[in-house]
């Protein structure tokens, strides 16, 4: 579990930043459970989608995020794994391979979250931001992600990440604004077992 728990240079979760904001969301808190949803919600609601907001920066680093108050689902799921690392609650990042529009190509990736809680295990959560249509919420044992597999190309990738996906990080580092994001989507290619 080592590796989850890690500060890296994009989950920066010994920054100062973080460090405040995860001790703020911890206070009072009965259990590990109480301080993830609390830290979920609050980077649910708190912290704007970058695309759905039309805010800059980009951002990246958790630490980023939680100064501008904006990030793609990718860079919120870098806060949200930063703040619950923080208060020693192991947390990995996760993918799903989503069409854009309309049930067919083109794709790219959606970045969310795993949280290990003692009572259940690995829980994935999706901190990306509620809007119409979009009600991902923190109820387990069972997941209410943003979006569901709806389209035979779609995939919730498996893996369990303890850092980004590099092609992730090229999206957020290499394009300016969040219409350059937009443009530039991160994907990968799935091969048939």
């Amino acid at each position: 579990m080592k590796v989850f728990l890690a500060s890296s240079e994009h989950i920066d979760w010994h920054h100062p930043s973080i460090r405040l904001k995860a001790e703020q969301l911890a206070a009072d808190a009965q259990s590990d459970h109480d301080i993830a949803e609390r830290c979920f919600e609050f980077v649910r609601d708190g912290i704007k989608h970058s695309w759905d907001y039309r805010l800059n920066p980009v951002t990246c680093t958790a630490s980023d995020v939680l100064m501008h108050g904006t990030g793609y689902c990718y860079a919120k799921s870098h806060l949200l794994a930063a703040l619950l690392r923080a208060n020693g609650i192991p947390a990995g990042l996760c993918y799903q391979r989503l069409t854009i529009a309309d049930d067919r190509p083109p794709f790219c990736l959606h970045g969310l979250n795993a949280v290990y809680l003692k009572d259940y295990g690995w829980y994935r959560i999706d901190a990306r931001g509620n809007k119409a249509g979009v009600n991902a919420m923190f109820c387990p044992p069972k997941e209410q992600l943003a979006f569901p597999i709806l389209h035979e190309a779609e995939h919730d990738l498996p893996e369990i990440w303890p850092e980004p996906l590099p092609v992730v990080i090229h999206a957020l580092t290499t394009h300016a604004t969040v219409e350059e994001v937009m443009t530039n989507l991160p994907d990968v290619e799935l091969f048939a077992r």
